[in-house]
């Protein structure tokens, strides 16, 4: 079969499941292929830059420069940063906040994600001057969490090829210790922290132009949604429509990891076309972590892209009608002892990527 001939056929096999729109698609959207968790200049980061330009992945989102306020956080540092990225003829699209997945207990925002007056004022404030830098240094797009309990998970099982799957199974998931340091934060306290939060770094990103793009809460679990004492509002569709209301400004959205909000419906295979319309038409989705997963709310396996339950074409093909023209990137990859650290996996997850970016795009060519 030819390389043609392979598009052409990737194209029509998703065909039969697209969702007619009553809205004609863009004739032409130029998705990014993009990946993250590339540091600064160390040799093996710029191996990995010199790979990423070698087989097409342009655009990248690095780690977190530090996770505490100081000198990696400056405008110069930044600055030189991005424009080591640049050197290899690629672009850094985003960079992490220090507000990452870890549990509260690691956190060093532990006064915001609390809720605790005066200290969070004194933290918010450091982030929101990480906020300007940014935007100096000529990044466009920071992306964050908000997470007091890190990710749910239960052991992980087998997969495809003797590869391991992370997992989360509620009826083999343990809340231990019963209680975080939050106590019990329920639903109210939570919106309130994010609230203020908000309220005080979105007027920032709205001054610098540099898109806040927030990572929905990892494990989502069913009603009433307490785990461990805490209500994480961000693992909802429902509370993340309420999100990105706040402090409305086309400098707020989200990280949309598409796996994670496959993880918040019990049809995934059915439900999550339109949840990408729902945000993507609304303008807030900022970057798609492009992952698939098996099972639904309460039960499921993070599994290879091309074997989960979503029709990843059918979404692409979702992501370019309502326009999205951001990165699309891998998030999480099975554990393979053949693979140690997913280096092989995220590669060929990456040539799945583009090749369904090539169909789609090839798709509008013939009316553009």
């Amino acid at each position: 079969m030819t390389r043609n001939q392979f598009l052409k056929t990737a194209a029509a096999a998703g065909a039969a499941g697209a969702v007619p729109s009553a809205a004609q698609p863009p004739a032409r959207v130029r998705f990014k292929a993009g990946t993250q968790h590339i540091g600064a200049t160390t040799p093996e980061s710029d191996n990995a830059l010199r790979l990423m330009a070698a087989i097409g992945v342009n655009h990248i989102c690095s780690r977190e420069p530090s996770m505490t306020p100081g000198p990696a956080w400056s405008v110069d540092s930044l600055k030189r940063l991005r424009e080591h990225v640049e050197s290899f003829g690629l672009h850094l699209d985003m960079v992490p906040l220090p507000l990452s997945s870890v549990p509260i207990a690691q956190s060093p925002y532990k006064a915001t994600l609390l809720g605790k007056s005066p200290e969070r004022d004194r933290e918010i404030d450091a982030l929101c001057d990480m906020i300007r830098n940014v935007g100096r240094a000529g990044i466009p797009a920071a992306k964050y969490n908000f997470t007091v309990l890190g990710f749910i998970r239960s052991p992980s099982t087998p997969g495809r090829g003797g590869a391991t799957y992370s997992t989360l199974k509620l009826a083999a998931a343990k809340e231990d210790p019963p209680l975080t340091e939050a106590g019990i934060m329920d639903a109210e306290r939570k919106w309130e922290t994010i609230t203020y939060f908000l309220r005080r770094v979105v007027p920032v990103a709205n001054e610098y132009k540099v898109k806040l793009a927030l990572h929905p809460f990892d494990g989502p679990i069913p009603p009433p949604h307490r785990w461990r004492g805490v209500t994480e509002v961000l693992g909802t569709v429902e509370g993340l429509k309420r999100f990105i209301t706040i402090e409305e400004s086309p400098y707020h959205g989200l990280n949309f990891c598409q796996g994670t909000v496959s993880e918040m419906l019990r049809e995934p295979s059915k439900e999550i076309y339109d949840v990408i319309r729902y945000f993507g038409s609304r303008k807030k989705i900022f970057n798609v972590h492009f992952r698939n997963i098996r099972g639904g709310l309460g039960n499921f396996q993070e599994t290879y892209i091309d074997e989960g339950d979503v029709d990843m074409l059918k979404a692409l093909r979702v992501y370019k009608e309502v326009g999205y023209d951001g990165m699309l990137m891998p998030d999480h990859v099975p554990s393979l002892a053949a693979d140690p650290g997913g280096a092989q996996q995220f590669a060929y997850t990456l040539g799945y990527i583009r090749a369904l970016i090539r169909a789609v795009d090839d798709e509008g060519s013939a009316s553009a």
